[in-house]
Protein backbone atom coordinates (compact mmCIF):
# COMPACT_ATOMS: atom_id res chain seq x y z
CA UNK A 1 0.00 0.00 0.00
CA UNK A 2 1.20 3.59 -1.47
CA UNK A 3 2.03 5.91 1.63
CA UNK A 4 -0.18 8.64 2.21
CA UNK A 5 1.29 12.37 1.27
CA UNK A 6 1.51 15.04 3.53
CA UNK A 7 2.80 18.97 3.24
CA UNK A 8 5.08 19.84 6.18
CA UNK A 9 5.37 23.82 6.19
CA UNK A 10 7.80 24.27 9.20
CA UNK A 11 7.75 28.67 9.10
CA UNK A 12 9.27 27.30 12.93
CA UNK A 13 11.62 25.22 13.96
CA UNK A 14 10.18 21.79 15.78
CA UNK A 15 12.93 20.07 17.21
CA UNK A 16 11.65 17.21 18.54
CA UNK A 17 9.16 16.51 15.09
CA UNK A 18 10.93 13.53 12.75
CA UNK A 19 9.42 12.28 9.63
CA UNK A 20 10.22 8.69 10.64
CA UNK A 21 7.56 8.79 13.05
CA UNK A 22 5.04 9.48 10.10
CA UNK A 23 6.79 7.62 7.74
CA UNK A 24 6.35 4.71 10.29
CA UNK A 25 2.57 4.88 10.62
CA UNK A 26 2.38 5.26 6.62
CA UNK A 27 3.18 8.74 5.93
CA UNK A 28 4.85 10.51 3.21
CA UNK A 29 6.62 13.57 5.08
CA UNK A 30 7.47 16.28 2.03
CA UNK A 31 8.84 18.81 4.06
CA UNK A 32 9.19 22.80 2.75
CA UNK A 33 10.89 26.15 4.62
CA UNK A 34 8.79 28.75 3.39
CA UNK A 35 5.53 29.03 1.47
CA UNK A 36 7.19 29.09 -2.19
CA UNK A 37 8.55 26.02 -2.02
CA UNK A 38 5.08 24.52 -0.63
CA UNK A 39 3.58 25.62 -3.70
CA UNK A 40 6.05 23.98 -5.75
CA UNK A 41 5.10 20.67 -4.04
CA UNK A 42 1.55 21.02 -3.91
CA UNK A 43 1.88 21.71 -7.94
CA UNK A 44 3.91 18.25 -8.06
CA UNK A 45 1.72 16.05 -6.06
CA UNK A 46 -1.95 16.82 -7.16
CA UNK A 47 -2.19 13.67 -4.45
CA UNK A 48 -1.69 15.42 -1.33
CA UNK A 49 -4.52 16.07 0.61
CA UNK A 50 -3.42 17.41 4.20
CA UNK A 51 -0.71 19.24 5.28
CA UNK A 52 1.09 20.49 8.34
CA UNK A 53 2.32 24.19 9.24
CA UNK A 54 4.19 24.78 12.36
CA UNK A 55 3.24 28.68 13.40
CA UNK A 56 5.55 30.23 15.93
CA UNK A 57 3.55 33.91 16.42
CA UNK A 58 1.47 35.55 14.51
CA UNK A 59 3.23 38.82 12.92
CA UNK A 60 0.80 40.03 10.38
CA UNK A 61 2.40 39.59 7.61
CA UNK A 62 3.65 36.60 7.09
CA UNK A 63 -0.15 35.22 8.39
CA UNK A 64 -1.63 37.11 5.57
CA UNK A 65 0.95 35.20 2.94
CA UNK A 66 -0.08 32.20 4.44
CA UNK A 67 -3.99 32.72 4.12
CA UNK A 68 -3.28 33.11 0.45
CA UNK A 69 -1.49 29.87 0.13
CA UNK A 70 -4.49 28.72 2.02
CA UNK A 71 -6.54 29.85 -0.18
CA UNK A 72 -5.45 28.85 -3.22
CA UNK A 73 -5.08 25.24 -1.93
CA UNK A 74 -8.77 25.16 -0.15
CA UNK A 75 -8.92 20.91 -0.90
CA UNK A 76 -6.69 19.96 1.28
CA UNK A 77 -6.98 19.93 5.08
CA UNK A 78 -4.79 22.04 7.02
CA UNK A 79 -3.77 21.26 10.43
CA UNK A 80 -1.95 24.07 12.65
CA UNK A 81 1.16 22.84 15.07
CA UNK A 82 1.60 25.35 17.59
CA UNK A 83 4.43 26.63 20.10
CA UNK A 84 3.25 27.02 23.85
CA UNK A 85 1.55 30.51 24.78
CA UNK A 86 0.50 31.08 20.48
CA UNK A 87 -3.31 31.00 21.63
CA UNK A 88 -3.01 33.98 23.48
CA UNK A 89 -3.09 36.13 20.51
CA UNK A 90 -6.45 36.51 19.80
CA UNK A 91 -5.98 36.95 15.99
CA UNK A 92 -4.03 34.24 15.92
CA UNK A 93 -6.74 32.10 17.29
CA UNK A 94 -9.33 34.04 14.73
CA UNK A 95 -6.95 33.01 12.08
CA UNK A 96 -6.77 29.11 12.88
CA UNK A 97 -10.32 29.08 13.40
CA UNK A 98 -10.99 29.96 10.00
CA UNK A 99 -8.10 28.60 8.13
CA UNK A 100 -7.51 24.74 10.28
CA UNK A 101 -9.07 21.55 10.71
CA UNK A 102 -7.26 21.48 13.76
CA UNK A 103 -4.16 22.10 15.68
CA UNK A 104 -1.80 20.80 18.29
CA UNK A 105 0.67 22.43 20.60
CA UNK A 106 4.29 21.21 21.57
CA UNK A 107 5.14 19.16 23.23
CA UNK A 108 3.88 17.05 20.82
CA UNK A 109 1.01 14.14 21.14
CA UNK A 110 1.84 11.69 18.46
CA UNK A 111 -1.28 9.30 18.93
CA UNK A 112 -3.35 12.02 19.05
CA UNK A 113 -1.47 14.00 15.74
CA UNK A 114 -1.67 10.74 14.01
CA UNK A 115 -5.64 10.47 14.84
CA UNK A 116 -6.60 13.79 13.40
CA UNK A 117 -4.25 13.36 10.34
CA UNK A 118 -6.26 10.55 9.99
CA UNK A 119 -9.72 11.68 10.47
CA UNK A 120 -8.54 15.29 7.93
CA UNK A 121 -7.08 12.83 5.13
CA UNK A 122 -10.56 11.10 5.39
CA UNK A 123 -12.43 14.06 5.16
CA UNK A 124 -10.74 15.85 2.30
CA UNK A 125 -10.87 12.38 0.28
CA UNK A 126 -14.85 12.50 0.87
CA UNK A 127 -14.79 15.98 -0.29
CA UNK A 128 -13.06 15.33 -3.54
CA UNK A 129 -15.70 11.71 -3.84
CA UNK A 130 -18.17 14.61 -3.86
CA UNK A 131 -17.22 17.10 -6.11
CA UNK A 132 -18.58 14.62 -8.71
CA UNK A 133 -16.87 14.43 -12.10
CA UNK A 134 -18.90 14.61 -15.05
CA UNK A 135 -18.13 12.29 -17.52
CA UNK A 136 -20.15 14.81 -20.65
CA UNK A 137 -17.80 17.00 -19.23
CA UNK A 138 -14.86 16.12 -21.23
CA UNK A 139 -17.23 15.72 -24.87
CA UNK A 140 -19.39 18.24 -24.98
CA UNK A 141 -17.90 21.19 -21.75
CA UNK A 142 -21.60 20.78 -20.31
CA UNK A 143 -22.69 19.74 -16.43
CA UNK A 144 -25.51 17.35 -16.35
CA UNK A 145 -26.46 13.25 -15.67
CA UNK A 146 -30.06 14.16 -15.70
CA UNK A 147 -31.92 11.82 -18.52
CA UNK A 148 -33.40 15.02 -19.97
CA UNK A 149 -28.87 16.22 -20.60
CA UNK A 150 -28.42 12.32 -21.98
CA UNK A 151 -31.36 13.28 -24.57
CA UNK A 152 -29.64 16.36 -25.09
CA UNK A 153 -26.16 15.18 -25.90
CA UNK A 154 -27.44 11.73 -27.86
CA UNK A 155 -28.88 15.02 -30.06
CA UNK A 156 -25.64 16.75 -30.07
CA UNK A 157 -23.88 13.64 -31.82
CA UNK A 158 -26.42 13.56 -34.30
CA UNK A 159 -26.29 17.35 -35.20
CA UNK A 160 -22.40 17.71 -34.72
CA UNK A 161 -21.52 15.91 -38.48
CA UNK A 162 -24.24 18.25 -40.45
CA UNK A 163 -24.33 21.26 -42.15
CA UNK A 164 -27.49 22.03 -41.54
CA UNK A 165 -29.31 24.98 -39.94
CA UNK A 166 -29.71 24.64 -36.04
CA UNK A 167 -32.57 25.98 -34.56
CA UNK A 168 -31.52 26.18 -30.25
CA UNK A 169 -34.77 26.91 -28.52
CA UNK A 170 -34.29 27.10 -24.62
CA UNK A 171 -35.63 29.64 -21.79
CA UNK A 172 -32.84 32.57 -20.42
CA UNK A 173 -29.62 31.15 -18.64
CA UNK A 174 -30.25 27.57 -20.25
CA UNK A 175 -26.84 27.30 -21.49
CA UNK A 176 -27.88 27.76 -25.55
CA UNK A 177 -24.48 28.96 -26.99
CA UNK A 178 -22.63 26.17 -25.13
CA UNK A 179 -24.81 24.19 -27.35
CA UNK A 180 -24.13 25.92 -30.34
CA UNK A 181 -20.47 25.87 -29.53
CA UNK A 182 -20.46 22.50 -28.66
CA UNK A 183 -22.01 21.61 -32.02
CA UNK A 184 -19.39 23.86 -33.89
CA UNK A 185 -16.20 22.50 -32.03
CA UNK A 186 -17.25 19.15 -32.69
CA UNK A 187 -17.90 19.55 -36.37
CA UNK A 188 -15.94 19.47 -39.19
CA UNK A 189 -15.48 23.52 -39.40
CA UNK A 190 -14.28 23.70 -35.82
CA UNK A 191 -11.01 25.03 -36.65
CA UNK A 192 -12.61 27.68 -38.48
CA UNK A 193 -14.20 30.61 -36.67
CA UNK A 194 -17.79 30.43 -34.20
CA UNK A 195 -19.14 34.20 -34.53
CA UNK A 196 -21.34 35.38 -32.29
CA UNK A 197 -24.13 37.72 -33.09
CA UNK A 198 -26.17 38.76 -29.83
CA UNK A 199 -29.20 40.08 -31.87
CA UNK A 200 -31.07 41.47 -29.14
CA UNK A 201 -28.12 43.14 -28.13
CA UNK A 202 -27.49 45.56 -30.90
CA UNK A 203 -29.07 48.56 -31.90
CA UNK A 204 -31.78 48.17 -34.64
CA UNK A 205 -29.73 50.44 -36.95
CA UNK A 206 -26.94 48.35 -36.29
CA UNK A 207 -27.59 44.98 -36.80
CA UNK A 208 -27.44 45.10 -40.35
CA UNK A 209 -24.25 46.42 -40.51
CA UNK A 210 -22.84 44.16 -38.09
CA UNK A 211 -24.53 41.06 -40.00
CA UNK A 212 -23.72 42.08 -43.66
CA UNK A 213 -20.97 44.71 -43.08
CA UNK A 214 -20.68 47.70 -45.17
CA UNK A 215 -18.80 49.77 -47.78
CA UNK A 216 -16.79 53.02 -47.05
CA UNK A 217 -19.06 55.89 -47.11
CA UNK A 218 -22.41 53.83 -46.91
CA UNK A 219 -23.80 55.87 -44.38
CA UNK A 220 -22.92 59.05 -42.24
CA UNK A 221 -19.62 57.81 -39.86
CA UNK A 222 -18.38 54.60 -41.87
CA UNK A 223 -15.64 55.92 -42.94
CA UNK A 224 -13.81 52.58 -43.73
CA UNK A 225 -14.95 49.44 -45.17
CA UNK A 226 -16.02 46.49 -42.47
CA UNK A 227 -16.34 43.22 -43.05
CA UNK A 228 -19.49 41.78 -41.67
CA UNK A 229 -19.78 38.95 -39.05
CA UNK A 230 -21.44 36.44 -41.43
CA UNK A 231 -18.49 37.12 -43.92
CA UNK A 232 -16.20 36.74 -40.38
CA UNK A 233 -17.37 33.35 -40.29
CA UNK A 234 -16.34 32.08 -43.51
CA UNK A 235 -15.49 28.26 -43.32
CA UNK A 236 -17.28 28.38 -40.16
CA UNK A 237 -19.81 28.87 -38.12
CA UNK A 238 -21.86 32.00 -36.70
CA UNK A 239 -24.54 31.87 -34.02
CA UNK A 240 -27.30 34.27 -34.20
CA UNK A 241 -28.69 34.17 -30.69
CA UNK A 242 -31.98 35.61 -29.70
CA UNK A 243 -33.28 35.48 -33.11
CA UNK A 244 -36.60 36.56 -32.58
CA UNK A 245 -35.58 40.03 -32.00
CA UNK A 246 -34.64 40.72 -35.20
CA UNK A 247 -36.71 43.39 -37.17
CA UNK A 248 -38.93 42.24 -40.24
CA UNK A 249 -36.97 44.27 -42.34
CA UNK A 250 -33.78 42.17 -41.47
CA UNK A 251 -35.39 39.14 -41.53
CA UNK A 252 -35.84 39.28 -45.02
CA UNK A 253 -31.79 39.92 -45.82
CA UNK A 254 -31.45 36.81 -43.71
CA UNK A 255 -33.88 34.99 -45.41
CA UNK A 256 -32.41 36.04 -48.35
CA UNK A 257 -28.89 35.19 -46.97
CA UNK A 258 -29.73 31.44 -46.07
CA UNK A 259 -31.17 30.68 -49.85
CA UNK A 260 -28.52 31.64 -51.65
CA UNK A 261 -25.57 31.89 -49.35
CA UNK A 262 -24.35 35.57 -50.36
CA UNK A 263 -24.76 38.39 -48.96
CA UNK A 264 -24.22 42.20 -49.82
CA UNK A 265 -22.27 44.94 -47.69
CA UNK A 266 -24.14 48.01 -47.34
CA UNK A 267 -23.68 50.60 -49.78
CA UNK A 268 -22.35 47.66 -52.61
CA UNK A 269 -24.07 46.03 -55.60
CA UNK A 270 -21.45 43.07 -55.10
CA UNK A 271 -22.76 39.76 -54.24
CA UNK A 272 -20.35 37.70 -52.25
CA UNK A 273 -20.47 34.48 -51.54
CA UNK A 274 -19.88 33.14 -48.18
CA UNK A 275 -19.64 29.33 -46.60
CA UNK A 276 -20.82 29.38 -42.82
CA UNK A 277 -23.03 27.33 -41.21
CA UNK A 278 -26.26 29.55 -39.29
CA UNK A 279 -27.09 28.14 -35.53
CA UNK A 280 -30.10 30.06 -34.19
CA UNK A 281 -31.21 30.26 -30.56
CA UNK A 282 -34.48 32.20 -29.45
CA UNK A 283 -36.31 31.94 -26.19
CA UNK A 284 -38.87 33.12 -27.71
CA UNK A 285 -42.15 31.08 -28.99
CA UNK A 286 -41.04 31.71 -33.03
CA UNK A 287 -44.43 29.64 -34.01
CA UNK A 288 -46.72 31.90 -31.39
CA UNK A 289 -44.44 34.83 -33.42
CA UNK A 290 -45.62 33.46 -36.48
CA UNK A 291 -49.26 33.10 -35.60
CA UNK A 292 -49.04 37.12 -34.31
CA UNK A 293 -47.20 38.16 -37.20
CA UNK A 294 -43.82 39.30 -35.41
CA UNK A 295 -41.99 36.55 -36.94
CA UNK A 296 -41.71 35.61 -40.82
CA UNK A 297 -43.23 31.96 -41.40
CA UNK A 298 -40.73 31.41 -44.52
CA UNK A 299 -37.90 32.47 -42.36
CA UNK A 300 -38.51 30.37 -39.45
CA UNK A 301 -39.30 27.28 -41.58
CA UNK A 302 -35.43 28.13 -43.36
CA UNK A 303 -34.15 28.21 -39.34
CA UNK A 304 -35.91 24.83 -38.28
CA UNK A 305 -34.36 22.40 -40.17
CA UNK A 306 -32.77 21.11 -36.89
CA UNK A 307 -34.32 21.70 -33.69
CA UNK A 308 -32.66 21.44 -30.42
CA UNK A 309 -34.31 21.96 -26.97
CA UNK A 310 -32.03 23.06 -23.91
CA UNK A 311 -34.18 22.10 -20.93
CA UNK A 312 -34.97 24.15 -17.72
CA UNK A 313 -33.08 23.64 -14.92
CA UNK A 314 -36.26 22.41 -12.96
CA UNK A 315 -36.57 19.65 -15.31
CA UNK A 316 -33.19 18.82 -14.54
CA UNK A 317 -33.28 16.32 -12.11
CA UNK A 318 -30.13 15.34 -9.77
CA UNK A 319 -28.09 18.12 -11.25
CA UNK A 320 -28.78 20.93 -9.28
CA UNK A 321 -26.80 19.81 -6.68
CA UNK A 322 -23.90 19.03 -9.30
CA UNK A 323 -23.58 22.07 -10.95
CA UNK A 324 -23.66 24.22 -7.37
CA UNK A 325 -20.10 21.85 -6.21
CA UNK A 326 -18.90 22.26 -9.52
CA UNK A 327 -19.36 26.07 -9.11
CA UNK A 328 -17.96 26.00 -6.13
CA UNK A 329 -15.07 24.56 -7.12
CA UNK A 330 -15.04 26.78 -10.12
CA UNK A 331 -14.72 30.16 -7.94
CA UNK A 332 -13.11 28.32 -4.95
CA UNK A 333 -10.43 31.18 -5.34
CA UNK A 334 -12.70 33.80 -4.64
CA UNK A 335 -14.13 32.57 -0.85
CA UNK A 336 -13.06 32.65 2.40
CA UNK A 337 -11.00 29.60 3.17
CA UNK A 338 -13.22 29.06 5.92
CA UNK A 339 -16.40 28.49 3.93
CA UNK A 340 -16.10 24.52 2.70
CA UNK A 341 -19.18 23.94 1.18
CA UNK A 342 -23.05 23.80 1.52
CA UNK A 343 -25.52 23.09 4.40
CA UNK A 344 -28.23 20.51 4.22
CA UNK A 345 -30.57 22.99 3.72
CA UNK A 346 -29.17 25.35 1.45
CA UNK A 347 -29.05 21.95 -0.82
CA UNK A 348 -32.44 21.00 -0.09
CA UNK A 349 -33.77 24.55 -0.48
CA UNK A 350 -32.02 24.63 -4.29
CA UNK A 351 -33.58 21.34 -5.11
CA UNK A 352 -36.65 23.15 -4.39
CA UNK A 353 -36.67 26.03 -5.70
CA UNK A 354 -37.89 26.82 -9.53
CA UNK A 355 -34.58 28.45 -11.28
CA UNK A 356 -36.36 31.27 -13.34
CA UNK A 357 -32.81 32.25 -14.50
CA UNK A 358 -32.03 28.34 -14.53
CA UNK A 359 -28.19 27.71 -14.99
CA UNK A 360 -26.97 31.49 -15.13
CA UNK A 361 -29.21 32.20 -11.91
CA UNK A 362 -27.70 29.02 -10.13
CA UNK A 363 -24.20 30.19 -11.02
CA UNK A 364 -24.67 33.74 -9.27
CA UNK A 365 -26.30 33.11 -6.44
CA UNK A 366 -23.53 30.13 -5.50
CA UNK A 367 -20.65 32.97 -6.75
CA UNK A 368 -22.16 36.09 -4.50
CA UNK A 369 -22.99 33.36 -1.46
CA UNK A 370 -19.38 32.28 -1.27
CA UNK A 371 -17.96 35.60 -0.99
CA UNK A 372 -20.59 36.50 1.56
CA UNK A 373 -21.08 33.63 3.90
CA UNK A 374 -19.89 33.73 7.41
CA UNK A 375 -19.71 30.33 8.38
CA UNK A 376 -18.30 27.39 7.45
CA UNK A 377 -20.95 26.14 5.37
CA UNK A 378 -23.77 28.37 2.81
CA UNK A 379 -26.93 28.63 4.21
CA UNK A 380 -30.37 29.47 2.33
CA UNK A 381 -29.72 33.27 4.09
CA UNK A 382 -26.16 33.32 1.91
CA UNK A 383 -28.38 32.15 -1.70
CA UNK A 384 -30.44 35.26 -1.11
CA UNK A 385 -33.61 33.18 -0.85
CA UNK A 386 -37.18 34.47 0.06
CA UNK A 387 -38.12 31.48 1.80
CA UNK A 388 -41.79 31.76 1.05
CA UNK A 389 -40.61 31.19 -2.37
CA UNK A 390 -39.59 27.87 -1.51
CA UNK A 391 -41.77 26.51 1.45
CA UNK A 392 -44.36 26.90 -0.12
CA UNK A 393 -43.75 24.20 -3.32
CA UNK A 394 -45.55 20.80 -2.10
CA UNK A 395 -44.18 17.76 -3.39
CA UNK A 396 -46.31 14.56 -3.79
CA UNK A 397 -44.34 11.65 -2.00
CA UNK A 398 -44.56 9.72 -4.96
CA UNK A 399 -43.04 12.29 -6.72
CA UNK A 400 -39.81 12.32 -4.36
CA UNK A 401 -39.68 9.07 -4.53
CA UNK A 402 -39.54 9.12 -8.17
CA UNK A 403 -36.98 11.52 -7.95
CA UNK A 404 -34.54 9.89 -5.23
CA UNK A 405 -34.45 6.55 -7.52
CA UNK A 406 -33.71 8.20 -10.76
CA UNK A 407 -30.70 10.55 -8.58
CA UNK A 408 -29.42 7.33 -6.87
CA UNK A 409 -29.65 5.18 -10.41
CA UNK A 410 -27.99 8.25 -12.37
CA UNK A 411 -25.10 8.48 -9.09
CA UNK A 412 -24.48 4.90 -9.34
CA UNK A 413 -24.32 4.20 -13.51
CA UNK A 414 -22.07 7.13 -13.51
CA UNK A 415 -19.76 6.09 -10.64
CA UNK A 416 -19.48 2.58 -12.57
CA UNK A 417 -18.85 4.49 -16.14
CA UNK A 418 -22.64 3.14 -17.11
CA UNK A 419 -21.73 -0.55 -16.54
CA UNK A 420 -25.40 -1.70 -15.49
CA UNK A 421 -24.21 -5.04 -13.88
CA UNK A 422 -21.89 -3.09 -11.30
CA UNK A 423 -24.47 -0.44 -10.54
CA UNK A 424 -26.90 -2.86 -9.97
CA UNK A 425 -24.64 -4.48 -7.64
CA UNK A 426 -24.10 -1.20 -5.97
CA UNK A 427 -27.99 -0.46 -5.58
CA UNK A 428 -28.87 -3.94 -4.18
CA UNK A 429 -31.09 -4.66 -7.15
CA UNK A 430 -31.14 -7.28 -10.17
CA UNK A 431 -30.00 -6.46 -13.66
CA UNK A 432 -33.86 -6.95 -14.95
CA UNK A 433 -35.15 -4.30 -12.01
CA UNK A 434 -32.15 -1.83 -12.80
CA UNK A 435 -32.95 -2.40 -16.64
CA UNK A 436 -36.80 -1.86 -15.66
CA UNK A 437 -36.20 1.43 -14.04
CA UNK A 438 -33.49 2.83 -17.20
CA UNK A 439 -36.54 2.38 -19.38
CA UNK A 440 -38.69 4.13 -16.91
CA UNK A 441 -37.09 7.03 -16.80
CA UNK A 442 -35.53 7.51 -20.23
CA UNK A 443 -32.35 7.04 -19.15
CA UNK A 444 -29.82 6.87 -22.16
CA UNK A 445 -26.70 5.10 -21.54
Amino acid sequence: MSKRKIIGLYLDDLPEFTSEELCWEGWDLLPAAEIASTIDLLENNPECYIGLIAIGDSDFKRLEKLEELLLVNSHIEWVALLQPGCLESESLCKFIFDNFYDYHTLPLDMPRLLITLGRAYGKARLRSRLVVQNSHIGEFQMIGVSSVMQELYSHLRKIQNTNSVVLICGESGTGKELAARAIHQHSARRRAPFVVVNCGALPSHLIQSELFGHEKGAFTGANQRKTGRIEAAEGGTIFLDEIGDLSMDLQVNLLRFLQEKTIERLGSNLTIKVDVRVIAATHVNLEKAVEEGRFREDLFYRLNVLNLKVPPLRERYGDIELLARTFFEEYSGEKSPKVKGFSQQALRVMSLYDWPGNVRELMNRVQSAMVMCDQHLITPADLEFEKIAVTNKVTSLDDVREKAELDAIQHSLQLNNNNVSKAARDLGVSRVTLYRLINKFNIIL
